[in-house]
C-alpha cells in the first residue's frame, strides 16, 4: 500500500479540482428551486450549506462535499475528506449530528483495501467530531472520489452565513493558508508535508464555537475558491467591499517556499483570473495574489468581526464600484 501513489490517479486534487467558480455560476443561474419559507439559506447566495428550519428555534444544516486525492497516504486522505465536508456545517456555525459516506473508485485499478484506509480515516475524524458515519453510497468510477455528505443543527438566531456581512468590522481568518501550494508540491514530488496534513485534518469546531460566542453572524470557510474567491462571493452577496493586509495573512510552512519555487495549483490561478476584475492588488506581486488566491482544502473560517485568539486580515468596508477587494 505504501508503493501507491494515491494522487497520480487524479487529474486534480482535493478543493482544487472543483469546477472553476464562474464557469459553475453560469451553469447554476437562476436555478433557486420552489420558494420555500422554512428555507432560510437555499441557493440563491451560493451559501456554505443549506438551512432549513424545522421547528421554533432550530434548523437543520445539510452539505455534501467530496474530492480527487490530494495525498498519497489513503488514511490521511480520508481524514482530510471528513474534515473538510463538516467544515460546511461549522462555517455557519452549527453542530454536526450525522454523515454518510460519498465513494467513487476505480476498483479494477486500486485495491478496495485501500479504500477501506480512506473510510477509516474518515471515520475516525467523525468520531473526532463527536458524530457516527450512519451509511453511504459508492459507485464505480474512472478516478478515485470521497467525501461526506453530512447533516447539523443550529440555533436561527445563532447562524452565520455568507451575505451578512457588514462595513467597517475586521476580518478574522482561523486557519493558515497555504495548503493548495503544498499539496501540488506533494503531488510533483512524493515529499509528505506533516504542516498541511495537520491544518488540512483540523477540525473547525473550535473557531466556529468562538465566533458563535463573540456574535458573529458573517462567515464562510476557506476551501477551493481560495481566500480571495470565497471573500469576494461574501463581499458581493452582502453588498460590501474588504481590504485585506497581505502582511497580516498567515502562511503555513513552507507554501510560500514551495510557491517561490513554482508549485502552483492551476485552480489557484482560475481563483485569481475569476476575483481579478474585482480586486486592487495594489503593490502585492503576481506571487502574492496566487498565494491569496491560493486553492484551499479543509481551510479555516472567514469571519467578520473579531474573535480573540486568531489573527485579523484586514477590514470590511462601503462599496465603491466594481472593486470588491483591496489588497494592502
Amino acid at each position: 500500500m505504501d508503493d501507491i501513489k494515491l494522487t497520480s490517479f487524479a487529474a486534480g486534487g482535493g478543493c482544487a479540482c472543483k469546477i472553476p467558480a464562474g464557469e459553475l455560476e453560469s451553469a447554476v443561474e437562476g436555478l433557486v428551486g420552489h420558494a420555500d419559507p422554512d428555507v432560510i439559506v437555499g441557493l440563491d447566495a451560493g451559501d456554505d450549506a443549506a438551512a432549513v428550519k424545522i421547528q421554533d428555534g432550530l434548523a437543520v444544516i445539510s452539505t455534501a462535499d467530496f474530492f480527487t486525492p490530494m495525498l498519497n497516504d489513503p488514511y490521511d486522505w480520508g481524514r482530510v475528506a471528513a474534515a473538510n465536508a463538516l467544515s460546511d456545517v461549522y462555517a455557519m456555525g452549527g453542530t454536526p449530528v450525522t454523515a454518510i459516506n460519498l465513494v467513487g473508485w476505480p476498483r479494477e485499478a486500486l485495491s478496495l483495501d485501500i479504500l477501506r484506509e480512506v473510510l477509516r480515516g474518515g471515520m475516525d475524524v467523525a468520531e473526532q467530531a463527536g458524530i457516527s458515519i450512519t451509511g453511504g453510497h459508492s459507485i464505480t468510477a474512472p478516478e478515485p472520489l470521497y467525501g461526506l455528505s453530512a447533516t447539523g443543527i443550529v440555533a436561527p438566531d445563532k447562524l452565520m452565513r455568507n451575505d451578512a456581512a457588514e462595513a467597517g468590522l475586521p476580518i478574522t481568518l482561523t486557519k493558515a493558508i497555504g495548503v493548495g501550494i503544498l499539496n501540488n508540491k506533494h503531488k510533483a514530488t512524493g515529499e509528505a508535508i506533516p504542516s498541511a496534513v495537520e491544518s488540512m485534518t483540523t477540525l473547525n469546531r473550535e473557531a466556529a464555537q468562538a465566533a458563535t460566542q463573540a456574535g458573529i453572524t458573517a462567515a464562510t470557510d476557506i476551501t477551493g475558491f481560495g481566500l480571495l474567491g470565497h471573500l469576494y462571493k461574501m463581499c458581493r452577496a452582502s453588498g460590501i467591499a474588504a481590504e485585506i493586509d497581505l502582511a497580516a495573512v498567515p502562511a503555513i510552512d513552507g507554501a510560500r517556499e514551495a510557491l517561490a519555487d513554482g508549485f502552483i495549483p492551476g485552480g489557484s490561478r482560475r481563483n485569481l483570473d475569476w476575483v481579478r476584475p474585482h480586486l486592487d492588488g495594489g503593490e502585492a506581486s503576481e506571487e502574492d495574489l496566487i498565494f491569496l488566491a491560493d486553492a484551499q482544502t479543509s481551510g479555516g473560517l472567514l469571519l467578520i468581526g473579531e474573535v480573540p485568539g486568531y489573527p485579523v486580515v484586514g477590514r470590511t468596508v462601503a462599496a465603491n464600484g466594481e472593486t470588491l477587494i483591496s489588497v494592502r
